[in-house]
C-alpha cells in the first residue's frame, strides 16, 4: 500500500486545541459497516450503539515525560523506561547534542538515530505533559490528557479514544481493561514511499489472566482505540499475556478478536489511520473521514469521536 493512500486534505480549523467542557459530551460518528449508513450522535449516546458488548480499554497513565533543556534549548520526551533504569527518550536538537552530558535530571548516554537516545534520569519522570505538537494552547488541567481509567504509568501519549469516557458512562457498560504503554511506535508517522516499509520497534503490553479469559469468551468485543485493537490481536495470535508487540496492522489484516471500534480521527501518513483503513475499508475509511470534514468534526487528541459496527 503506498503511503501516500494515507493522506487526505483537514481544514486547520478542525484540529481540537482543547477537550470538550465535559468528556462525554463530544461528537460520535457512528459508521455502520453491514449497511453503510452513518449516523451522528453524542458520546453519551455509546451505549445505546454498542448493547451489552464487552468495552475493552487501555488503562495505561501517561508520564510526565517531556523535559526541557537549556544551552542548546530543546528537550527530551522519555518514552520508555528500560529494564536496568535507564530510559530511551527522543532528544531535540539531536546534531547539538552530545553523549555524556548532563541537562538537570537528564544524562544523555547514547545516540540511537532518528533523534533517539538512551537517557538516565535521577529520580522519577517530573517534566511537563507530553502534548503533541499540533496542539498550541496550553492545557489548564493536565488531567484532560489522561482516561479516568488510567492507572498503569508508562506511555509517552495518552490512549486518546479513551478520553471520552466518564466514571458515570463507564458504569453503565461493562469493560474490561488491558494495558499497552504508548510510545514511539504509535505516533511515529510512516516516512517510507510504502507502508510494508515502516519498521515496527514494538511496545510493552500485559493483561491479567481474568480479563484475558472474559475477552476471549466474549460474544461480542469493542476495542476503545488502536491501542487496544493491537493488544487485542497480539493476545488472539497466541501470544503470552505480557510483552512487547509489533504487531503492525495495515489492510489486508484478518482481525479475530475486535468486533468493533471506538476511536478518534487520525493524523495522515499515520500507522493509526492504516489500522482504522484495515478494520473499515481505505474506500470506507475515506468516505468517514470527507463526511466527518463536511460535518465539521473535531480532529485528532482533543477532538470527537467515531464507532465502526
Amino acid at each position: 500500500m503506498e503511503t501516500s493512500e494515507l493522506e487526505y486534505d483537514l481544514p486547520e480549523e478542525l484540529i481540537a486545541q482543547h477537550p470538550a467542557a465535559r468528556r462525554d459530551d463530544s461528537r460520535l460518528l457512528v459508521a455502520d459497516r453491514r449497511t453503510g449508513a452513518i449516523r451522528h450522535r453524542r458520546f453519551s449516546d455509546l451505549t445505546e450503539e454498542i448493547g451489552d458488548a464487552l468495552v475493552v480499554v487501555n488503562d495505561t497513565r501517561v508520564v510526565p515525560a517531556r523535559i526541557p533543556i537549556e544551552s542548546p534549548r530543546g528537550e527530551v520526551l522519555l518514552l520508555e523506561r528500560l529494564e536496568d533504569g535507564t530510559w530511551e527518550a527522543l532528544a531535540r536538537p539531536t546534531r547539538r547534542l552530545k553523549a555524556g552530558t548532563r541537562y538537570g535530571a537528564v544524562e544523555l548516554l547514547e545516540h540511537r538515530g532518528e533523534g533517539r537516545w538512551l537517557v538516565r534520569l535521577d529520580g522519577e519522570p517530573a517534566g511537563d505533559t507530553p502534548l503533541p505538537p499540533y496542539l498550541t494552547e496550553p492545557l489548564a488541567d493536565p488531567e484532560r490528557y489522561q482516561t479516568v481509567y488510567a492507572d498503569v504509568p508508562g506511555s509517552a501519549a495518552a490512549p486518546t479514544a479513551g478520553l471520552h469516557f466518564t466514571p458515570e458512562l463507564l458504569q453503565r457498560l461493562d469493560v474490561e481493561r488491558v494495558t499497552l504503554h504508548v510510545g514511539l511506535d504509535t505516533f511515529r508517522p510512516v516516512g517510507e514511499d510504502t507502508i510494508e516499509e515502516h519498521a515496527i520497534h514494538g511496545e510493552r503490553y500485559s493483561v491479567e489472566p481474568d480479563a484475558r479469559a472474559r475477552i476471549e469468551s466474549a460474544p461480542r468485543v469493542v476495542a476503545v482505540g488502536t491501542t487496544t485493537v493491537r493488544v487485542l490481536e497480539t493476545l488472539a495470535s497466541g501470544a503470552p499475556p505480557a510483552g512487547r508487540t509489533e504487531l503492525f496492522i495495515t489492510p489486508g489484516f484478518d482481525f479475530r478478536r475486535t468486533d468493533a471500534l471506538v476511536t478518534n480521527f487520525h493524523l495522515p501518513r499515520s500507522t493509526l489511520l492504516a489500522l482504522v483503513m484495515a478494520f473499515a475499508g481505505v474506500e470506507e475509511t475515506r468516505r468517514i473521514y470527507r463526511t466527518a470534514v463536511e460535518e465539521r468534526y473535531r480532529f485528532y487528541s482533543f477532538g470527537d469521536a467515531m464507532l465502526i459496527l
